[in-house]
């Protein structure tokens, strides 16, 4: 005679990776935009969505007051469809206390 055993069916739960919840301190956000405008420098979108992560991480609504624009406009401006001003990633850069920098590229990379 077999002898069926029942197995419990584990579900498991899953959630999205929010990297503002692991950006702490300023020299962590600053590190990470440096990561972004090294590794991907022509990927605009990908960098106002940096700062966007780094504006979570220092709060959204004093981000905006420091930047002087309001809330919903630097959510949108800084959004996977958004596509800010250079204006605009100045002011926001400025209210997150980081720096963007220059550095000069070898010829032909």
């Amino acid at each position: 005679m077999t002898k069926l055993t029942a197995k419990k069916s584990v579900k498991t739960k899953s959630s999205t990776y929010d990297v503002s919840e692991h950006l702490r301190t300023p020299e962590e956000m600053a590190a990470y935009l440096d990561a972004w405008l090294d590794e991907a420098p022509e990927d605009a979108a990908g960098i106002a969505r940096a700062l966007g992560d780094i504006a979570r991480a220092k709060g959204m609504s004093q981000v905006a007051k420091d930047a002087g624009l309001s809330r919903e406009s630097l959510y949108r401006a800084l959004s996977a469809e958004g596509n800010p001003s250079f204006a605009t990633v100045l002011k926001v850069a400025k209210a997150l206390g980081v720096r963007l920098h220059a550095q000069a590229v070898p010829s032909g990379a």
